[in-house]
């Protein structure tokens, strides 16, 4: 097949909450519908953190939707606003903190179908 659709209520059913927000995975080899790359929302509640982590085996892109994202690369620091890409390179350890008044929502895309994460 040359195309496929995931549902939104496919993406709801499949949704990993957390104590700080919560992951939604749109298209990966798992889910079956990517073989190159991993797709994501993610959603960091207003001020929370998601752990320190890194990702081995691939690149991540993150673009932000709304709220505002203060973001830990390494040692360096960034702030997002909405409509802001970061880049993070494979293996460098990243996490954010949501510092605006409402919840960052995020979407995120990975350089492999198979995204490792790796807890700092």
């Amino acid at each position: 097949m040359s195309f496929s659709v995931y549902r939104a209520a496919d993406a709801d059913a499949k949704r990993v909450d957390a104590e700080w927000g919560c992951l939604r995975w749109l298209a990966n080899r798992e889910i079956g519908n990517a073989e190159g790359f991993t797709l994501g929302r993610v959603t960091i509640k207003a001020g929370a953190s998601n752990p320190a982590h890194s990702h081995g085996n691939c690149a991540e892109a993150l673009y932000l939707l709304s709220g505002r994202l203060e973001h830990f690369i390494g040692d360096e620091r960034v702030v997002l606003e909405p409509g802001d890409t970061l880049v993070v390179a494979a293996g460098v350890p990243h996490y954010a903190n949501s510092i605006g008044e409402e919840d960052a929502d995020m979407v995120v895309a990975y350089s492999s179908a198979d995204r490792d994460f790796q807890k700092e």
